[in-house]
């Protein structure tokens, strides 16, 4: 994670301003929707891309598989579970 040395204040309604300069490298628009995530005491924002959320595991990633004509969405991980899972039913 590379550090900006910008520094925001949270406003009243506990909003933070992303400076145009950061917006126009990341390529984040006016409406783009933001994903929230935590990591201990840390705040990650990342520009949504729901097409790519593994339908098991919730992991967003370009790596992830699109199956059946692009409506289920899986990872590696989430396609092992799911494999296990069909196995197991199928085997009773």
């Amino acid at each position: 994670m590379k550090s900006t040395g910008i520094v925001r204040k949270v406003d009243e309604l506990g909003r933070v301003v992303i400076p145009i300069e950061l917006r126009r490298v990341l390529d984040i628009e006016v409406k783009d929707a933001l994903e929230i995530y935590t990591d201990d005491d840390t705040i990650i924002l990342k520009k949504y891309k729901p097409q790519m959320t593994c339908a098991v595991t919730g992991d967003v990633s370009e790596q992830n598989m699109r199956l059946a004509d692009g409506r289920i969405i899986l990872s590696q991980e989430g396609a092992e579970k799911l494999i296990e899972e069909i196995q197991s039913k199928m085997n009773k």
